[in-house]
């Protein structure tokens, strides 16, 4: 059976089965959060709940932003996910002359808190679909709040010396790098390259490890400014030019895509602002420019752009580089030792 025929056939087949498993059924096991290593080894997220009369799910790939699925079910021992893309059909003039929309599957089986995933991906000129597999695992249920109050500190670490780039590096070696030291300041400078072959510049990591931990630095970002701080290396603060824009998960301060800021505390783009972030248990404070924005609000699953989707290990402290300039100074980690 060729991919295509295979593809459309399970497609189908969804639509005209049986589900063994009805909208209200409580012991659904693909019920949860889960953590995904994506075709390539990417960091991606699922989760599924079980809503009114009905199951919906949520999906992270790769990059980008947390995203609602197309549409959810249960067959028999199987999930089935799918994700719809829009593509718009140009004429030579570059005008719009038609809009099809493609539909992704996934479909997934279980066993114990480990998934086995397929991806069903049709190419966008209509002919053919790729298959690959990949994996999942469920992340385990969150803690209760930490007491802030009780968490007690190490020794300050400063990350950044001021002078030159030691204890950093690129998350990947393959890519330009836009870092360097200017005026005790670490700096990013993406060139721009009009009319050229578009460069991959790379994000700054530290080359140390952390766990929990409070994190204190300024940053300085310019007019349509885009960066961020990835707190080991999972969850995006999200650093952006975005004063006077309201409340937005992707705006100033906010974990992207997840946590929305209570207030909007951001300044007006070119001037230093700070932030004061402590990350304990799975749950996260951010206080920006002195107002607390995000009070101990738990982290559901990892952001776009994570180096891992686990949230169990150890990682470093990442500074975006990919999008725009930006200037950082005064970065000091202070780990929580119990």
């Amino acid at each position: 059976m060729s991919k295509r025929i295979g593809y459309v056939s399970t497609l189908l087949a969804l639509w005209v089965s049986t589900t063994s498993v009805l909208a209200g059924q409580t012991n659904n096991p693909f019920l949860g959060r889960w953590a995904l290593t994506i075709p390539g080894g990417g960091a991606g997220w699922l989760g599924v709940e079980q809503k009114e009369g009905y199951l919906d799910s949520s999906i992270l790939w790769g990059g980008g932003s947390v995203v609602p699925t197309a549409s959810t079910m249960v067959d028999g021992e199987a999930l089935h996910v799918t994700r719809m893309h829009k593509v718009e059909r140009k004429n030579d003039a570059g005008d719009v002359v038609r809009t099809q929309y493609f539909t992704e599957l996934i479909t997934a089986s279980i066993s114990g808190d480990t998934l086995q995933l397929i991806q069903y991906r049709p190419h966008f000129n209509g002919v053919g679909v790729t298959r690959r597999e990949f994996t999942g695992k469920r992340i385990a249920p969150l803690p209760p709040k930490p007491d802030l109050s009780q968490a007690q500190y190490g020794k300050p670490i400063t990350l950044f010396n001021g002078a030159n780039l030691d204890g950093w590096k690129l998350t990947n070696p393959r890519q330009a790098n836009g870092w360097s030291v200017e005026n005790g300041l670490l700096v990013n400078k993406p060139a721009s390259h009009k009319g050229g072959r578009r460069v991959s510049y790379g994000n700054l990591r530290t080359v140390a490890e952390f766990e929990d931990f409070n994190l204190k630095l300024e940053v300085n970002v310019p007019r349509r400014g885009n960066s961020g701080v990835y707190l080991r290396g999972i969850y995006e603060v999200q650093v952006s030019d975005t004063y006077s824009r309201g409340l937005d998960s992707h705006h100033m301060g906010g974990v992207y895509s997840r946590i929305t800021p209570t207030v909007s505390a951001e300044k007006p783009a070119g001037q230093w602002q700070t932030m004061d972030i402590t990350l304990l248990d799975r749950h996260v404070t951010v206080t920006l420019n002195g107002q607390k924005i995000i009070d101990n609000q738990p982290l559901l699953g990892c952001t776009g752009g994570a180096l891992t989707s686990d949230e169990f290990r150890p990682g470093p402290l990442y500074l975006q580089g990919d999008h725009t300039a930006v200037s950082y100074r005064n970065i000091v980690l202070t780990p929580i030792i119990k």
